[in-house]
């Protein structure tokens, strides 16, 4: 389903180029749950953004399906994020004047009574339903990741891409939000974390360590 081939990513600290990482060969089969595993620093989130076409690599490419999404045209690359691709960041990013329902359909083209009906559906099984009505200001941390679960799961995405999804809650809340997460989509799950512990060990593990990548 996605692919990368001899990929390798450097940057420009402003005196010299830097090495993040090279010669990385993996795919990611349909329906399948993958973490890149590593410390803080190490290019798990590059490599997501690599993968998901917001950044070019420095060499090598990302194929998703059919598509080289090095080569596609910025209108491509947005029609897959808004069809294809979902994302959860480690932070919520939700709109403050929004209602908790606005925000989860605020990336949806078309708000119409199926979408806000699996939205309903989705905030019921995040255990924040009665909040639906709130605003982000009203809301506890682990209740406004919920909430963008719900955003990045409601338009039933192909993929779904989380950088650090956990990283700002408590270990009990970080396992269960992981949990919910896995349970509540068939997406192709690609997560970055530096946490082993929240893991339940039906995942496919991406290693990273001195520039390279195990899979």
């Amino acid at each position: 389903m996605l692919k990368c081939k001899n990929l390798a990513l450097y940057y420009h600290d402003g005196k010299e180029e830097k090495l993040v990482f090279r010669d990385v060969n993996c795919s990611f089969e349909k329906g399948e749950r993958y973490v890149l595993l590593g410390p803080s620093g190490c290019g798990k989130s590059s490599l997501l953004y690599l993968l998901s076409g917001l950044r070019k690599p420095s060499d090598g490419e990302v194929s998703y399906e059919d598509i080289a999404l090095h080569n596609a045209s910025q209108d491509d690359l947005a029609r897959l994020r808004r069809n294809d691709f979902s994302f959860i960041f480690q932070m919520h990013f939700l709109i403050p004047y929004m209602s908790v329902e606005q925000n989860v359909l605020s990336g949806l083209c078309n708000a119409d009574d199926d979408a806000k009906d699996r939205a309903k559906r989705l905030l019921q099984a995040l255990k924040i339903e009665d909040k639906i009505n709130c605003r982000p200001c009203e809301l506890s941390g682990g209740e406004r990741q919920r909430v963008a679960i719900a955003r990045a799961l409601v338009k039933n995405p192909r993929v779904l891409f989380a950088d650090e999804p956990t990283a700002s809650l408590d270990h009990a809340t970080a396992r269960e939000a992981y949990r919910l997460i896995s349970e509540l989509s068939d997406a192709t799950l690609i997560m970055a974390t530096h946490d082993a512990s929240i893991l339940d060990g039906t995942e496919r593990i991406v290693r990273f360590d001195e520039h390279t990548i195990c899979v």
